[in-house]
């Protein structure tokens, strides 16, 4: 804390010097991101509840409406009628309730260790859980198309099995796992099946109500316990937006925790105080774009990931990893080590990040990517690749 008060301008012109230092969704260049840039509306929304708090809903009815709202369109969209749950901060607080309460029913009849079935693709935010939860891992394997081998997924559950985790749009390559194999096995073994859909849970919908495909990945298998999609990716809201929904209210309940001195006296979060204007932001854009909107904007999206793929496919000495599924590619350059490509694209302004296993270059087309910036981003590879090989 400063002893020294500053005037009004003074401080706003360190925040646009700091602003100033800030990349930009509308620039194009931020090809590493499952983040865009929010809708207008979403923004005039958030703006419209910036002072509510979900963590005391008794003092902000409508916006504990607005949630319920929210949370059963959702629902709706992953194919049911009675899943309940929470927008949260994002996909990890999402993963972590979802451990939670699959923990608690693990204990229920057993005192052992608890195990968490996972693939090597899961998000890192299952790592914090099972730290913060001391669950033990049983990594199942990967097989040539990056997604679970079915055929070596029961073979990892034992007595002390806990859960499974499936994704559906992993974080790597926008993979995903064959859901409806793997709700069966999971709902034959008497096992919690948690799918993090975090990316893809804003996709898949709305790709199947196109009919371009007939992924299934939702509450329509029926072993699927709990599902994490995050409205502040592909559904256009400010960050923090993420979503957790549970097929039956009695998981939700697991969570539920006394809070005595608030309005509503039980929380079934983690976080406490929670803003209400990412629930406004989400329920805006739900009933601004309906199912006919985000189809046009996933579409959107996904043509522009097949035509990327098409034209690296094509380009000299760039192999990519996977044909996509949804809007993630990863690729390499023969003989070139994918830091030394980060860097010569870090220096044209470009931000990729990379997969892990393979060690590759990924991009994430996210709406804020229009068709122009792929060109330009194809042109300064070529150039890269053609110097490199010069």
């Amino acid at each position: 804390m400063f002893r020294k008060r500053h005037d009004k301008r003074y401080i706003f012109e360190k925040l646009e010097a700091f602003h100033q230092m800030d990349m930009t969704y509308d620039s194009g260049r931020i090809l590493s991101s499952m983040c865009t840039k929010p809708d207008d509306i979403a923004l005039e929304a958030f703006r419209m509840f910036i002072e509510t708090n979900l963590g005391d809903g008794g003092l902000f009815k409508g916006t504990s409406m607005m949630e319920e709202e929210v949370i059963a369109s959702l629902a709706k969209l992953l194919h049911s009628d009675d899943a309940c749950g929470h927008i949260v901060t994002g996909g990890t607080e999402a993963n972590i309730m979802a451990m939670t309460v699959a923990k608690y029913l693990f204990q229920e009849d057993n005192d052992n260790t608890p195990e968490l079935i996972l693939p090597r693709t899961a998000h890192f935010s299952f790592k914090k859980a099972c730290s913060m939860l001391s669950l033990n891992t049983v990594e199942v394997p990967l097989n040539d198309k990056h997604k679970i081998d079915i055929e070596r997924l029961e073979d990892c559950i034992t007595d002390n099995t806990m859960a499974i985790v499936a994704i559906a749009g992993s974080t790597e390559f926008g993979l995903v796992d064959d859901i409806g194999e793997i709700s069966k096995i999971a709902k034959s073994n008497d096992v919690y099946l948690h799918v993090d859909a975090a990316l893809g849970g804003f996709i898949i919908p709305f790709l199947n109500y196109r009919n371009n495909t007939q992924l299934n990945f939702d509450f329509k298998c029926k072993g699927v316990s709990s599902i994490t999609l995050d409205p502040h990716k592909m559904g256009l809201a400010p960050v923090p937006a993420g979503g957790i929904l549970f097929r039956h209210k009695k998981y939700l309940d697991k969570l539920a925790i006394d809070a005595p001195y608030l309005t509503k006296n039980v929380q079934t979060t983690i976080v406490g105080t929670r803003t209400g204007a990412t629930t406004a932001a989400a329920w805006a854009l739900i009933n601004y774009y309906g199912m006919d909107g985000y189809a046009d904007i996933v579409e959107e999206s996904i043509n522009l990931t097949r035509y990327t793929y098409n034209r690296l496919s094509q380009m000299n000495h760039v192999q990519v990893i996977v044909k996509p599924e949804l809007n993630v590619i990863a690729f390499n350059v023969s003989d070139m080590k994918v830091n030394e490509l980060k860097e010569k694209l870090f220096k044209k302004g470009w931000r990729v990040s990379n997969t892990v296993n393979p060690y590759a270059v990924r991009l994430v087309l996210m709406p804020h990517v229009k068709k122009q910036h792929i060109d330009r981003f194809l042109v300064d590879l070529e150039e890269i690749i053609r110097e490199y090989y010069s």
